[in-house]
């Protein structure tokens, strides 16, 4: 059932199976003094009224325990008439659980509980472990980890529990041994051990990343690759002649960047970072010209079709007058169409093509692949992404984009083994969005500024949330929404699209282009829309239910605006009662319109692993890390790690074959940051 439930087959599995939490069981409170305050209480007292309640199979065990001072129940869902066999009537027992209240009256559901016995009340400190309900059920409580785990420790000893940093390292930062590290994690004496056994065992965890991430960083930079040895008339002639603004600074320190990398003879691997409407796409295409004026092709490969769509009109429309050929490539480029272009990109008289997921299939051949980029990375996998380095004998240069900004704590455990360039600067003329939070007792007036805002000639996005999990609701309530919609902006007078997943795609992109050529005034949507749509004349985004949404996907959201010279509005609206979280998020977009600002706050408030699904994706698996908390430690590591691998590369030192053999078997479950 360990195996199971918490992948634990192995006294190895045991031992990394950490405590969260400690509590010190030598503290026994009265029952009197549990409040609306207490998380956890251990209280001693006599057991009566042991009684199962309900009807069939939804029995459950109530009891009370009573001291001098009070009662509380005690409470047992599951496992009821196991329970009932253990427990007596009128003996003294040692309870220990979570506390909750219900309605005025407090409780504990499946406590630890044991018969009355001076010496373990004594106990010390108690491990809290990461469980589950079903092993709670089977009797396996933080008392059976602390038994197992202390039981382990009495027969085994330093040699089992080999220590894997170099002596000189443990000196230099000053960490304490492996062996007792564990050891004082499970079974602490004092408060301090815990603490230097936490210290070390997170210091190893963000050590082991770094080293993954700099050899990773070591192979990229000795990955041969092609040699873009001009700037050649296409690109001269278009930053002559076709640029349609002046680029920023930002964007021509990135371009040098990109130069400097694609002309070493070394193979490209950058990551570029850059807010909502800094410019990330014209980089991409002075990117793509420069390969052809070394004689390769170029792609951009896109996550979704809109987004594909909307990079292949606007590169397209940039290069018009130029005569550089450029074609879309996706599931619904069928027949004929589909392949002329195979066969103009095998025969090199394609140079540029724009796509989706399509682009990697085995019938896609170029003829001389020199740059992929890829827009909005982190939504395609390291499998789908390798098979575009395929597309030539020798790996094309890679440049990944994202418009969600990553902080620097995140980009140095994800992509650390990447270069990273920042455009961290709008361009000119742009005015910063106004973002205001309503709740819906304003929606009336909400809809009659929106109403304003489309009479002077501007065009407005309404959004509503879809979350899987409530995907049949949440569909409905957009529909409900639209009739709405059609009751604030009356037909007669304006014009409403709808765009949502569940429309055949053929009508989702006729309703799109509606809007983005202005034929229709309100574009009423899903987040399909997050990015990728470029409408100028847009001036406002009404984010309906907005408590639902992340920090980072308002963002994006509010980055549909915003887009053109006039003023644009974000209008987050939501319930009239919403979470203190939801609250802090709300007071955060008001307040900022910094991608990396915001960034960081969602990191903090939410962590690594919830912010871009890495827990579920395997690319951060901490147990103790924390790379908000634990950045002074990140820092060090790095240093540490680039320190090592200068010393001894390969880790052929007999000081490392520990370090080595701990690399090998986190490389097999890690994916990092690694992009071909």
């Amino acid at each position: 059932m360990l195996r199971q439930e918490l992948e634990i087959s192995t006294f190895g599995d045991l031992l990394n199976h950490y405590p969260y939490r400690y509590f010190d069981r030598t503290q026994i409170i009265k029952i009197k003094a549990i409040d609306s305050k207490t998380e956890y209480a251990q209280v001693a007292g006599t057991l009566i009224n042991i009684a199962e309640e309900g009807v069939g199979g939804k029995k459950r065990l109530v009891a009370t325990l009573y001291d001098e001072t009070g009662r509380i129940e005690l409470l047992w869902f599951q496992g009821a008439q196991w329970m009932k066999k253990t427990l007596k009537e009128n003996e003294k027992y040692l309870v220990f659980g979570k506390v909750n209240l219900f309605g005025c009256y407090f409780n504990i559901a499946h406590p630890e509980i044991e018969l009355w016995n001076p010496e373990t009340a004594s106990a010390g400190m108690q491990p809290m472990y990461p469980t589950t309900e079903k092993l709670k059920i089977k009797g396996i409580t933080n008392r059976s980890f602390a038994k197992l785990t202390q039981s382990l420790f009495e027969r085994i000893g330093h040699s089992e529990i080999p220590e894997i940093l170099p002596e000189e390292m443990l000196l230099q930062y000053n960490l304490c041994n492996r062996y007792n590290a564990i050891r004082w994690l499970h079974l602490p004496d004092t408060e301090e051990h815990e603490q230097v056994a936490r210290y070390r065992m997170t210091w190893e965890e963000l050590f082991i990343s770094q080293l993954l991430i700099a050899r990773l960083r070591m192979q990229h930079i000795a990955q041969p690759g092609w040699k873009f040895e001009k700037v050649g008339e296409i690109f001269n002639n278009f930053f002559a002649h076709h640029l349609p603004f002046q680029l920023t600074n930002a964007q021509k320190k990135v371009l040098k960047e990109i130069r400097q990398d694609t002309g070493s003879g070394k193979q490209m691997n950058r990551l570029l970072q850059g807010d909502v409407g800094s410019g990330k796409t014209i980089v991409a295409i002075m990117s793509m010209l420069l390969a052809l004026d070394n004689g390769f092709q170029a792609c951009i490969m896109a996550p979704t079709e809109i987004l594909a769509q909307q990079h292949f009109f606007s590169i397209s429309e940039l290069l018009a007058d130029m005569g550089i050929p450029v074609e879309l490539l996706t599931g619904n480029i069928k027949g004929k169409a589909r392949k002329l272009i195979l066969q103009n990109l095998a025969d090199g008289s394609l140079p540029i093509v724009v796509g989706t997921h399509a682009l990697i299939e085995e019938s896609v051949q170029f003829k001389n692949l020199g740059l992929a980029v890829i827009d909005e990375q982190h939504r395609f996998g390291v499998g789908q992404r390798a098979r575009l380095w395929k597309k030539n004998e020798m790996p094309p240069h890679v440049l990944v984009m994202t418009a969600t900004p990553i902080p620097r704590t995140l980009a140095m455990t994800l992509y650390g083994d990447l270069e990273v360039s920042v455009i961290d600067e709008l361009p000119p003329g742009r005015k910063e969005i106004k973002t205001v939070h309503r709740k819906d007792s304003l929606r009336m007036g909400v809809m009659e500024f929106m109403r304003k805002e489309v009479d002077t000639g501007r065009q407005a996005y309404i959004v509503y949330p879809l979350i899987e999990e409530s995907e049949k609701m949440d569909y409905e309530s957009l529909l409900a929404g639209y009739e709405q919609v059609k009751v604030w902006f009356n037909e007669n007078k304006y014009k409403i699209a709808m765009v949502h997943g569940r429309q055949d795609p053929a009508e989702r992109e006729r309703n799109m282009q509606r809007f983005v050529k202005g034929e229709a005034d309100v574009l009423v949507a899903t987040t399909v829309i997050e990015v990728g749509v470029n409408v100028p004349n847009a001036s406002v985004m009404l984010i309906e239910s907005a408590e639902r949404f992340g920090l980072s996907q308002m963002h994006q959201l509010r980055g549909r605006v915003g887009r053109g010279a006039d003023q644009s509005y974000c209008i987050l609206l939501t319930g009239n009662k919403i979470s203190e979280d939801c609250y802090k998020r709300i007071q955060i977009m008001v307040s900022t319109t910094d991608g990396f600002k915001i960034a960081e706050e969602d990191l903090a408030m939410r962590g690594p692993g919830d912010l871009y699904g890495t827990r579920q994706s395997g690319l951060i698996k901490f147990k103790l890390a924390d790379i908000v908390r634990d950045i002074a430690i990140l820092e060090q590591t790095r240093a540490a790690a680039q320190q090592l691998l200068t010393l001894d590369p390969g880790l052929k030192l007999p000081q490392h074959r520990y370090i080595r053999n701990m690399l090998v078997n986190q490389g097999k479950q890690s994916h990092w940051g690694k992009i071909s």
